[in-house]
């Protein structure tokens, strides 16, 4: 995850490969644990530190009961790796924080560490990926490649983990709704907060609060006043300029303050509206008054400061018929406590019986935006209520994953010298899949997603047509064949090192969002929904199958019975 400092992101000098440096500059090759280090010099020591290993990143289980997660932190992950170098303070410290045993060789072998041996595979960020199966694929020096653990682990498991929380939160909204990240002040750390804004547009939010995180990654911001605004203000009378020029310059109106006053009057008297409300808070009138003038082609009120119904909604209904007197036209109103679903269904008929008897277009149309310590659960209980809001603004819920914390990312040894390898546990969940693999993504006739499989390296590609068997990797009743009518390799190359491999290019955020977008709308709806969805089928070949359970049986002890 990355964030800002606090007056702002370092800019990173470009490397050789012409690519920035990670968005935080706390990512560094420090940013890692210690026994990275105490392995990289043990490994050196005993002469295997340049030996050719493959690790796999991936995750055990789908985050928050869902059955889907969304991959995200790629592009900072390539930066670090474009960039990894020590320099002579780091290597100072690691020197002061190792035994006084550990010879200089190690540390002359640090100056010269880079990722120029790497190789790096990986599925494309934004894509909706799953359990088991590698999200990337790192090659390299068994040293360097340890060293880079703890940081790719770090940069991938909060970016997929809010990505996906946010991709949950748009299901649930739907599709036609606004939804605004607002997180930035209870998130955890400006790390947190830069984070989370960066992500959760990634994973479907349309704008953010966090100015920062506009800056940086070009996401739309959205921000009005807060509650202290309204109660800031005493009365209309301490409006000095009243003065309004109309919208195409043609006019000035010289009490805009009166004008707002005689709607409000029209507007208690309306047989339409009358009873609804008495007097209204003439602070708050005052507030609303004074931000229009600010800004009189984007007014959106907070309405519940006092009373929504009796004071609120008709104070910002008589500010809004004011300004379209004169050509403007208001955004809306925000509700941010109280029951959102009644309020903002008689706010709506509020609206639609202004547009009736004052005969104003649109006005019944205006945006209803809701905030108020949203999550899945009150945006989906507000749906089975009936609702007419048009916007979400989600915060801490949602930056904080408050719901599941972690996403279990893990970086496993698959393959050292092009000898396969496994790690093996009481848990099977916890067995690893061993040897360098590739990864497919299988299509059925709907065009939905069916199956993804995992092969050996070496073996032929599922072909379009062809009936493959798929196998779960550990359970040997549960297997299916496939007839794919489209297969994806998911595994691509974004750094290639010395290989001379071509290398896919990092697309900017906006690119990567449309693909999250398309991504989650090509998942079947059984696998997304939020009770009981249906598990995505994660598979093995039939000879990788053989070959993970020979290598199984090879490696466990035998046990004998006394």
């Amino acid at each position: 995850m990355e964030a800002a400092a606090a007056n702002g992101p370092k800019k990173e000098e470009k490397g050789a490969s012409g690519i920035d440096g990670p968005t935080n500059p706390m990512v560094t090759p420090l940013l890692t644990d210690l026994y990275q280090f105490t392995m990289a010099y043990a490994y050196w020591k005993a002469g295997k530190h340049t030996e050719r290993a493959v690790f796999d990143l991936y995750f055990r289980k789908n985050p928050f009961g869902g059955e889907f997660t969304v991959f995200a932190g790629l592009e900072e992950c390539i930066r670090l790796i474009a960039n990894f170098r020590f320099t002579e303070d780091e290597i100072a410290f690691i020197k002061a924080s190792l035994p006084p045993s550990c010879e200089d060789g190690f540390y002359d072998y640090l100056r010269g560490t880079d990722c120029s041996d790497v190789e790096i595979y990986s599925i494309s960020e934004g894509f909706v990926v799953f359990p088991k199966i590698p999200l990337m694929r790192i090659e390299g020096p068994i040293a360097v490649v340890q060293l880079l653990e703890t940081p790719l682990v770090n940069l991938i498991n909060y970016a997929s983990l809010v990505a996906t929380n946010a991709a949950r939160h748009r299901f649930v909204s739907g599709k036609s709704k606004l939804l605004l990240e607002f997180g930035l002040r209870r998130a955890q750390g400006p790390d947190g907060g830069i984070g989370a804004s960066k992500y959760c547009y990634m994973g479907g939010f349309d704008a953010t609060s966090n100015v920062a995180a506009g800056k940086l990654f070009g996401i739309p911001l959205r921000g009005t006043h807060s509650h202290a605004f309204v109660s800031s203000f005493m009365s209309p009378d301490e409006i000095i300029d009243k003065s309004l020029q109309s919208c195409d310059g043609s006019n000035v109106c010289e009490d805009f303050v009166g004008l707002v006053q005689t709607w409000l009057s029209k507007l208690k008297w309306s047989h339409l509206l009358g009873g609804i409300f008495g007097e209204t808070n003439q602070s708050e009138l005052a507030a609303f008054i004074s931000y229009a003038l600010a800004f009189p082609n984007a007014f959106l009120a907070l309405v519940d400061t006092y009373d929504v119904m009796r004071s609120g909604i008709p104070n910002f209904c008589a500010v809004a018929l004011a300004l379209n007197d004169f050509g403007y036209k208001a955004v809306g109103i925000r509700l941010d406590s109280g029951d959102l679903a009644y309020l903002s269904c008689e706010t709506r008929k509020f609206f639609q019986a202004i547009e009736k008897e004052f005969r104003v277009p649109d006005f019944g149309n205006m945006s209803i935006t809701a905030s108020n310590d949203l999550n899945e659960e009150t945006i989906d209980a507000l749906n089975k209520q009936g609702h007419e809001v048009d916007a979400f603004g989600i915060g801490t819920h949602l930056v904080t994953c408050y719901a599941q914390p972690a996403l279990g990312v893990v970086f496993k040894l698959v393959e050292i010298n092009n000898q396969p390898r496994i790690k093996l546990s009481e848990d099977v969940s916890k067995v690893s899949i061993p040897c360098k693999k590739r990864c497919y993504r299988l299509y059925g006739k709907e065009g939905y997603p069916l199956v993804d499989i995992m092969t050996g390296e070496n073996e032929p590609p599922p072909k379009v047509g062809e009936r493959i068997l798929c196998r779960h990797p550990f359970i040997e009743s549960k297997r299916a064949y496939v007839v794919p009518q489209c297969v994806e390799e998911l595994l691509k190359c974004y750094w290639p090192g010395r290989s001379g491999k071509a290398r896919e290019e990092l697309p900017p955020i906006k690119l990567i969002r449309e693909r999250c977008i398309k991504q989650l709308g090509q998942m079947r709806p059984d696998h997304m929904r939020r009770l009981n969805p249906t598990p995505y089928k994660v598979s093995v070949s039939a000879k990788l199958y053989d070959f993970i359970h020979f290598l199984w049986l090879n490696e466990a002890p035998v046990g004998e019975l006394q």
